[in-house]
């Protein structure tokens, strides 16, 4: 009898590592107990046996074999934002929400850390989650106007140079308008879970994932106006690739999937209509995920006010000042002021055939 696909989670782990190997054969092990069947691919199953020299009960379903990503209802991902990304990339086009436990170093896209992977599966298997969405984008390569490439990315696009020793020429356009042009080390074109990432790494800013808009972060550009932008979610941004230099480029998504950009070459990034979606444990406000995943200094804030002191607060009026310039000045006393001489008409012709200056003196002479 075919197992209920609503009980299926697939296990994402990065097998490179001994640590995650660990984590795998302790996720299996849980979600078993919970009466859970785990998914694995058939990479990563002989990767573990062989690491961990044939584990007893290590029997996972093998995706592609045994069952369809259709049939799994969610991701488990061991590991750091890499795997996070992998996995993302691996369940494009599916919909599968995925749960992130964080064995990397900061993990910003992670939802717990490994010591709590048992209260994780326990949370799971009571499907005690809820599933928030993440804009993605997507992005279209031209060269002399076709189309070459098409791919997407959930962090950033970014535009680098491919020749150490020199700068590339770009021109940043949003919406068909041309905004900026410059030399520099590249460009990242990032959305809002990006903007923790390489963005931020290049000097962007940090941008709530609530927000909907796209980034531009020049890198290193050699330029007087080079500013991180921010603009609308249904805006286009371009960089284009000059030939001014003859030098090439090369096009990175989330740092996994590469494209070569030749002179001409146009990157264009807009909103993808399919967002990434992650599984969340508990509605943490980002304000406190981002300082304690940057591990951001908060001693000595007071917290939020209470009570008695907005109540103590009430009783302090309000003075309004005004501008100086608005307020009467009497100490200042007007200068004396001459009218103006305005010319009559005759008077008007006569300096314009006379052709020279007209004086008030040479009334009447």
């Amino acid at each position: 009898m075919p197992q209920n696909p609503a009980r299926r989670v697939l296990v994402l782990a990065h097998t490179g590592r001994q640590d995650a190997i660990s984590a795998a054969l302790q996720a299996t092990a849980a979600l078993a107990d919970e009466g859970l069947s785990t998914v694995m691919l058939e990479q990563d199953i002989r990767a573990i046996r062989e690491a961990a020299d044939e584990p007893d009960g290590f029997a996972p379903l093998t995706l592609g074999v045994d069952c369809a990503l259709t049939d799994v209802a969610l991701g488990l991902v061991l590991g750091g934002d890499g795997s996070v990304l992998r996995a993302a990339d691996f369940v494009r086009g599916h919909g599968v929400p995925l749960l992130a436990v964080n064995l990397g170093h900061v993990g910003f896209l992670a939802e717990s850390e490994r010591t709590d992977l048992h209260r994780t599966v326990q949370a799971i298997a009571d499907e005690a989650y809820v599933v928030i969405e993440r804009m993605a984008l997507d992005v279209v390569v031209r060269v002399d106007g076709h189309e070459v490439a098409r791919t997407w990315a959930l962090n950033e696009a970014s535009v680098e140079k491919s020749n150490r020793e020199r700068m590339l020429e770009v021109v940043v356009s949003v919406d068909d308008s041309p905004l900026t042009a410059f030399g520099c080390d590249g460009v990242v074109l990032a959305t809002p879970t990006g903007s923790t990432a390489y963005a931020f790494s290049a000097g962007g800013p940090v941008v709530w994932p609530g927000v909907e808009a796209l980034l531009f972060v020049p890198i290193s550009a050699h330029a007087l106006f080079a500013k991180p932008c921010v603009v609308g979610p249904r805006s286009t941004i371009a960089v284009d690739v000059m030939t001014r230099t003859r030098e090439t480029g090369v096009l990175w998504c989330d740092g996994r999937r590469t494209v070569e950009l030749p002179p001409q070459a146009r990157v264009e990034v807009s909103r993808s209509a399919e967002p990434v979606r992650l599984a969340r444990l508990n509605p943490t406000p980002f304000a406190e995920r981002l300082v304690r995943k940057f591990r951001l200094p908060t001693e000595g804030w007071r917290g939020p006010v209470t009570a008695e002191e907005r109540d103590a607060a009430a009783g302090y009026a309000v003075e309004t000042v005004e501008p100086r310039h608005a307020g009467p000045r009497p100490e200042v006393v007007a200068p004396a002021t001459a009218s103006l001489p305005v010319l009559s008409p005759e008077e008007l012709r006569r300096h314009r055939e006379e052709g020279r200056p007209w004086r008030r003196s040479e009334e009447g002479s």
